[in-house]
């Protein structure tokens, strides 16, 4: 077989980091390793081509040579997603498609057109695939209730990237976990049990990438970095040593849970092993919410000592914050907004609540009836795709404004100065040289922020400062402020999204009013969509 590899192309987003990619001179943020991980999984007489559409387009020659196409996807990628489904099958090749979106939402990909749906875990529905191709059949659902051995997953075919293009590769060390937020499918995806692979398994990986020149961020991609927290010990005492012969040729990067503040040999473990920056699910201050959505674990300890704990001990917190949950109090967004202030934590990946399908709150929502249909697309710039407890004008504008405020330049260079001194500066000494991409991202800051904007004065005395009482910190320091690039030019984008949303729920509510006095004038909620003032892009 020749199996040409797609992943779809990723729309502007909080994390696509888009505008610093641009002035690095890189493409995306990170590669998609599940495809390159099924790339391994494939049988050994197979060819494979493989096209990360966000680094590069595969041609025209590609569709002609290939047998089968496979496509992996999340649900921010689904407009792509479908367009190459059915651009295969128009073009007579069969398709599979598989990942996180067609596994939670099957029906979207069935109808699209696509031939092969592996779903759940691949080192379960991968085989059960490929026996039915071998059986000539020509469609099939394949499914496993059984989670896999992640012990058994092979390395990924890093070798079929195109390296220079990312800012951060991708590695995995466990799957699942062990809480039961609402809103989150990952239990429903991975399992509330963590299965980790063996240290040996993970420095196999590390060895890889060394070996292929990587030296740049390494995201450990894992849900929950600390879900079994012995086997999470277990590896990064065997990293550690490999990370001190090796002089730490990468910056690790994480997410995990707030009980992480809780055990201090962990966050040293961590701290030692190369990890610099955790993202971390805060989701509000306000414990009412908490307790609605079953997030228990972030309401047993203080939410801003637990911060200023783990940034003591020399991690960046990037942390997850929404907006929308039932019975949440007005002023939602100016207390995360001074959550924000008082951590100093830099990015804070804040979003409307959104109802993803097949979680609890799904389930919950759909049987209250408050499931709304064509509003969720699942990114900053999204009005929420339920009804919610108050009103969804005030929601909205709340978000807006906290938004706009977190990410003006002046604010997110205060508080990133002030997160970077609060930690301890401790780093192991590494061989990793700056890189061009540096380079240029770096030159393009100084421009930006240090002479062109209002923060020129800040941003010069910062760097001076940052460089004398914690100069181990500053390359991460400057990436930090590199990074705030995009997010100073997304939320313009942001907002726009937004209150064109608002301006169409209020001609709805109008084309209603009206409705109720005159039903044969008003006009439609789809015919006000079409209205060029009042589209959203």
């Amino acid at each position: 077989m020749k199996a040409l590899l797609l992943w779809p192309v990723m729309p502007n987003s909080f994390w696509s980091y888009q505008e610093a990619l641009d002035l690095a001179g890189l493409r995306s943020t990170n590669p998609p390793l599940g495809l390159i991980t099924v790339a391994a999984m494939l049988p050994s007489d197979w060819e494979i081509r493989f096209a990360d559409r966000n680094v590069q387009f595969e041609t025209e020659e590609d569709w002609a040579w290939c047998d089968i196409v496979i496509i992996s996807a999340m649900i921010i990628q689904k407009k792509d997603f479908r367009d190459l489904i059915q651009k295969g099958v128009s073009l007579g090749k069969k398709v599979a498609v598989g990942g996180p979106y067609p596994t939670s939402v099957p029906e979207y990909a069935l109808d699209s057109g696509a031939h092969y749906l592996i779903l759940d875990e691949g080192e379960c529905t991968i085989p059960l695939f490929l026996e039915a191709l071998a059986r000539g059949e020509s469609q099939g659902i394949f499914r496993s209730v059984e989670k896999p051995d992640v012990t058994q997953t092979p390395i990924a075919c890093y070798d079929l990237l195109n390296l220079d293009a990312y800012l951060a590769i991708t590695v995995q060390f466990s799957r699942g976990c062990p809480f039961q937020c609402e809103f989150c499918d990952i239990i429903n995806l991975y399992g509330r049990k963590p299965r980790t692979k063996t240290p040996e398994q993970m420095l196999a990986e590390f060895e890889t990438l060394y070996n292929l020149g990587w030296r740049r961020y390494i995201f450990v991609v894992d849900d929950n970095f600390i879900g079994n927290t012995r086997n999470a010990k277990v590896f990064l005492r065997s990293l550690i040593p490999w990370m001190e012969a090796h002089q730490y040729p990468f910056k690790l990067i994480t997410e995990a849970s707030l009980n992480l503040a809780q055990d201090e040999e962990l966050v040293d473990l961590m701290v030692k092993a190369g990890f610099v920056l955790v993202f971390m699910g805060i989701e509000t201050p306000d414990t009412d919410s908490l307790k609605g959505i079953n997030k228990v674990q972030n309401t047993r300890q203080s939410l801003v000592d637990a911060c200023h704990k783990i940034t003591r001990a020399g991690l960046q917190i990037m942390s997850g914050f929404i907006m929308g949950f039932d019975n949440e109090r007005p002023g939602a967004g100016q207390r995360i907004r001074e959550f924000i202030e008082e951590t100093g934590i830099p990015q804070g990946q804040f979003s409307l609540l959104q109802a993803l399908q097949n979680t609890a709150m799904w389930t919950r929502l759909q049987q209250e009836g408050r499931l709304m249909t064509g509003l969720g697309t699942f990114h900053q710039g999204a009005i929420m795709n339920f009804a919610p407890t108050r009103p969804v004008e005030e929601i909205t504008q709340e978000y807006i404004d906290a938004f706009w405020y977190i990410y003006e330049p002046m604010p997110y260079l205060k508080r990133t100065f002030r997160h970077f001194i609060m930690m301890n500066g401790w780093r192991g000494k590494s061989c990793r040289k700056l890189d061009w991409q540096q380079a240029k991202m770096f030159r393009a800051i100084v421009w930006r922020q240090g002479v062109v904007r209002s923060t020129r004065f800040r941003f010069w005395w910062q760097v001076v400062a940052i460089a004398l009482l914690r100069p181990q910190l500053l390359e991460e320091y400057l990436g930090t402020l590199a990074i705030a690039e995009h997010f100073f030019s997304y939320r313009y984008e942001v907002r726009e999204q937004l209150q064109n949303q608002l301006e169409i729920l209020k001609q709805a509510n109008l084309a209603e009013q009206q409705k109720a006095i005159a039903p044969d004038v008003a006009p439609t909620l789809k015919e006000l969509e079409k209205a060029p003032e009042i589209a959203m892009k």
